[in-house]
């Protein structure tokens, strides 16, 4: 009977859990302002790797800074690698604007994304953030590149010589 019960329980929060996925995939790209970032947040938190193509496309679609900085921190939050290229492709964007119209927040939180994934691919695009004016970016990015690859100098040594 426990037993029973016990899938009975496991089977409503599993049916729970997917009703809160797919609600917030649905205010993710129907909902105003706050509930698309929040929505955002929310599919970060599940950790699934399922929601990457959705991210994705919202990332693609969206326009509002608040909605897009939530997206990113979602990415790297589902760490799937497969979010990586879409990241990078953002980074380049913001890096090809002035320095002082560069929205710092977003690069942080593209920095913060992209390490979490621990996506090798994204090193000499980091590598380019790391020459920032903005000390404490520097120093960030810095980080992450030792965090995706300790070995990164040895490594870049390596196929200096080849």
């Amino acid at each position: 009977m426990l037993v029973y019960f016990t899938n009975i329980m496991d089977s409503n929060s599993n049916n729970s859990r997917d009703n809160e996925y797919n609600l917030a995939i649905k205010n993710l790209f129907h909902g105003k302002v706050m509930e698309r970032a929040s929505a955002a947040r929310q599919i970060g938190h599940f950790k699934d790797g399922r929601a990457t193509n959705m991210l994705v496309r919202a990332l693609n679609s969206e326009e509002d800074p608040v909605v897009i900085n939530r997206i990113v921190e979602a990415m790297g939050e589902v760490n799937d690698a497969k979010a990586t290229i879409v990241i990078v492709e953002l980074l380049k964007r913001e890096l090809e604007k002035q320095e002082s119209e560069q929205d710092k927040s977003l690069l942080f939180l593209i920095v913060e994304s992209l390490m979490k994934i621990g996506d090798k691919r994204a090193l000499k695009h980091l590598g380019l953030l790391s020459r920032s004016c903005e000390s404490d970016l520097k120093k960030f990015t810095e980080e992450a590149i030792e965090c995706i690859d300790p070995h990164w100098k040895e490594n870049l040594t390596e196929n200096s010589k080849i």
